[in-house]
């Protein structure tokens, strides 16, 4: 669909907007049922720690900051679809917030690791140097799954020195 194509990041002098908007659009089917299960998996978790609204400002400032690094990077014919770095910002900040001794938890974060390494062990390598259309194709833009996982440490680190801060006082 034309129009939808209007939400995808497009690297050469993108709209502000698509930086959050490529996060909600998805290349195939597949790709969209597989960042579904992980965002709900992720979620999930985030939601019971941080409430709905957290979940969402954490999916979209991770989606955002998944999409800005490649943007820098990558070439600018490159067009960038997905939720896969917003979600591994999600995974990040889950699997933070579990962290702690107690069992319960502890077995929480390993299933959740095996899950991660298990579907990353799956997904095809990525096809840099492909070009259709003029656009360079990358089945897996590994550059925002890092950049989104690597948000997510440091927005888990900013709301537990929000929330110390507002302890002490």
């Amino acid at each position: 669909v034309r129009s939808i194509k209007s939400l995808y990041l497009h690297h050469n002098f993108p709209p502000w907007y698509q930086f959050v908007t490529a996060a909600f659009c998805h290349a195939t089917w597949n790709h969209l049922s597989s960042n579904l299960f992980f965002f709900y998996t992720f979620g999930k978790l985030v939601e019971e720690e941080e409430g709905n609204c957290g979940l969402w400002l954490s999916y979209i400032f991770s989606g955002a900051a998944a999409n800005f690094v490649p943007w820098l990077i990558l070439p600018k014919n490159a067009v960038s679809v997905g939720a896969a770095g917003a979600v591994f910002g999600l995974f990040a900040i889950s699997v933070l917030v579990k962290m702690s001794w107690d069992r319960r938890k502890v077995l929480e974060v390993l299933i959740l690791d095996e899950l991660v390494v298990e579907k990353a062990a799956q997904a095809p390598a990525g096809t840099s140097g492909t070009f259709i259309g003029g656009y360079s194709v990358q089945s897996i833009n590994h550059i925002a799954i890092l950049s989104g996982a690597l948000f997510g440490v440091f927005l888990n680190k900013a709301l537990n020195l929000r929330e110390k801060r507002d302890k002490t006082l």
